[in-house]
């Protein structure tokens, strides 16, 4: 019986059982959250649900004060599922079986590869262990930090478990904080301006492009796939930066408010970096321009870099449609960057993966728009932090109905897992038994 079972479960696709074990977590972590010894005030299951389903696809859009309806107990399920669902459920499944000695198997390497979003087998081990590395550094040296702006503040112990969670909540991009207003109180504040960002940046940058910065440690040896990565990003924060101060300078309800142009550039530059991926906030982000509204929603549907903590298309996916763009208009055959060319099969994956996010973006604001009257950009905006697992609101998360909260935790996980089950539908070739005579065919 246990054999056939194993053979069952054999037989289905990587990803299909790995969004299912995302799932099973999800489920978990609201049964926990459920428990009276969990929350301080009454919640319901759906509040539960939301709440794990949010964690454990590290986006951060909360039904719930963190830190006034949750006890410790609570927070610190809360910090697990954010770490579990931002590193890969596989990935704590290698470094489980690694300390104790037992090996991870062809089948275990498989899940491994899917749930990391990689191709190359043999890397696996390697890019593990910079994983564990990278989460170990980061984390702690994050937290200890940290210490010197809440402890003063809170105290010893209440202080160190609130630099402990943001270091968890910021490396992993959940944008989960304790406070009610999330960072607004810290805006000015140089510490928790350097330490957030460098670790949303760092976990949402990819841990290939980190392997090679460890291993390889030079330009010329570094991926194509690192490369693009890194210049990307590159471009990406001085842009957001940059728009976000300009349309919000003189915002009275944002930057406008702010008298000291310090400041003023310290909000631009936080608010600029975490809005790909993150989702913290050092301003109120239902008071922004609709302008600079609508800039966020499009930095949140390209995201961070794959095999991260990021949601997302992500940034080597849109710079690869953008190529492909700048390919057609040049009528050349091949796409090629940095000395190396770019298969067309992987620009009809980036074409694909493009289409689905967009009908998917699409359908749920549609779903949102026709249940709930009147709030057009406020849908529009959920959505796409949704998908992007940002976790950045305009107040609406709120507002849900029983069907948006719903449709907003089915974008979370598809945008989490989604990827994972349709790379294995476009790694998977058939031979074609007939050729067909070409037509012509004419577009746009």
């Amino acid at each position: 019986m246990k054999r056939e079972f194993m053979r069952g479960v054999g037989a289905l696709p990587p990803p299909l059982i790995l969004a299912v074990l995302y799932a099973l977590l999800i489920f978990f972590g609201a049964i926990l959250l459920a428990l009276p010894m969990a929350h301080h005030t009454p919640i319901t299951w759906s509040d539960a649900l939301f709440t794990s389903t949010s964690a454990v696809t590290v986006t951060g859009l909360v039904v719930l004060d963190t830190g006034k309806d949750l006890t410790i107990f609570g927070q610190a399920v809360l910090a697990i599922l954010i770490q579990m669902g931002g590193l890969g459920l596989m990935t704590f499944a290698v470094m489980i079986l690694g300390a104790l000695g037992l090996p991870v198997g062809i089948t275990g390497h498989h899940y491994l590869r899917e749930d990391l979003n990689h191709f190359s087998m043999d890397q696996l081990r390697a890019l593990v262990r910079t994983i564990l590395k990278v989460v170990l550094i980061c984390e702690s040296i994050g937290a200890l930090l940290l210490l010197a702006v809440f402890v003063p503040e809170q105290g010893l112990l209440i202080g160190a478990w609130t630099a402990i969670f943001h270091s968890i909540s910021a490396f992993n991009n959940a944008g989960f904080s304790t406070f009610a207003e999330g960072l607004v109180l810290y805006a000015a504040d140089p510490l928790v301006n350097t330490v957030i960002p460098a670790l949303f940046i760092i976990g949402g940058i990819g841990y290939v492009v980190l392997h090679d910065m460890f291993a390889k440690r030079s330009w010329r040896k570094f991926s194509l796939h690192s490369k693009l990565m890194l210049v990307g990003t590159a471009i990406l924060i001085p842009w957001s930066v940059g728009m976000f101060a300009l349309l919000e300078w003189s915002n009275p309800s944002t930057l406008g408010q702010i008298d000291s142009i310090g400041t003023r550039l310290m909000v631009s530059w936080f608010q600029g970096v975490t809005t790909r991926t993150a989702g913290f906030n050092t301003t109120d982000i239902g008071s922004l321009h609709d302008s600079t509204s609508m800039m966020f929603i499009s930095l949140m549907l390209i995201g961070g870099g794959p095999t991260s903590t990021a949601g997302g298309i992500k940034v080597t996916t849109f710079i690869v449609m953008m190529l492909a763009t700048v390919a057609f208009f040049r009528r050349q055959q091949q796409l090629h960057a940095f000395g190396r060319s770019i298969a067309l099969d992987q620009v009809l994956k980036v074409m694909a993966l493009t289409a689905i996010s967009v009908i998917l973006v699409f359908v749920g604001i549609f779903v949102l728009v026709a249940s709930h009257e009147g709030h057009f950009l406020d849908v529009s905006f959920e959505v796409a932090s949704a998908f992007g697992t940002v976790g950045l609101s305009r107040g609406f998360t709120g507002e849900l109905t029983d069907l948006g909260r719903a449709t907003i935790m089915a974008i979370m996980f598809v945008g989490r897992v989604g990827p994972l089950t349709l790379g294995f539908f476009l790694a998977t070739r058939a031979a074609p038994r007939l050729r067909y005579p070409a037509g012509q065919v004419y577009l746009g």
